[in-house]
Parts: C-alpha cells; structure tokens; sequence
C-alpha cells in the first residue's frame, strides 16, 4: 500500500518527467507504476500540491510544478475563502460561491489569480460567484477542490 506522501512525490516526479494534461492521464500515469488511484484522489492531490497548468512546446496545457508565485496565489486564496465564503453549491459543470453583501469579487479576483487547473475562469455579482470548470471538471470536483483549500490542506 502506497502512503500519501508516496504518491504525491511520485505525482510530482511524473508531472516533471511527463506532459500529462488531465487528472485521468495522471491517474493512468501512477496505475502504471503501480499505485492504484481514483480521480477524486487525484484532484485532491493536485489541489494539495498547488500544480498548475502551463502551455508545453506544442502549446498544450499540461500540469507543471508551482513556483513561489503560484504558491503566494494559492495561500492567498485559502485565505480568501476563509474571509468570505458562506457556502458552496456544485450545478453541473459550475460552483455557485455565495458570500456576504460586496465580497463576491475579491474572492472571485483570489479564484481568478490562483490559476487552478480546473477553473477556466469566474463571474461575480454583489453576493454570488460562478466557477467554472474546464472541460471534464464538475462543479462537484470543484467544491471539493477549494474544501481542501478552505480547511487549509493546501
């Protein structure tokens, strides 16, 4: 059996030897050497390593170790969550994030600057933001995702 830490080293050495562009990829990738996993484990993991998705030479996107940038985003964004979400409601492929009266978007700016993978981008009203996935995200993944944030194990 594989501990956690285990698996997201060897997540790590992959995203640097490989160009794997999803979470299914990634999750074949670890069955190949060996570590069983489902994509929800997968997604947690990314969340919790702070990777990132960058353009590689033919201008695919594909995962990518964080920088110390992309970590200060990702930390401002726990921050962010704590500050002002009131709740979290997966729709379909979207997240709907309410939080109190005129900080919908700061928190949506925090989203927006975190560069996650999984979120191609927000719109923010006065008390609600939509967070939308990318192809293949659900808003479920989503919620999970920025749980993981909102409880510090980023």
């Amino acid at each position: 059996m594989t501990t956690k830490a285990e698996r997201q080293q060897r997540i790590l050495r992959l995203v640097e030897d490989r160009h794997l562009a999803t979470q299914l990829e990634l999750a074949e990738a670890l069955r190949g050497e060996g570590i069983e996993t489902v994509q929800g484990t997968v997604s947690r993991d990314i969340a919790q390593l702070g990777l990132m998705k960058v353009r590689n030479g033919d201008g695919r996107l594909v995962y990518a170790l964080p920088g110390a940038a992309d970590l200060r985003r990702i930390e401002d964004l726990a921050v962010s969550l704590r500050r002002f979400a009131t709740s979290m409601t997966p729709a379909g492929q979207l997240l709907v994030i309410t939080t109190d009266n005129g900080f919908a978007a700061p928190l949506a700016d925090a989203i927006d600057s975190a560069s996650l993978a999984d979120v191609a981008g927000t719109v923010a009203g006065e008390n609600t933001i939509f967070v939308a996935g990318r192809d293949g995200t659900t808003g479920e993944t989503l919620e999970e995702q920025f749980r993981h944030h909102l409880e510090g194990e980023a």
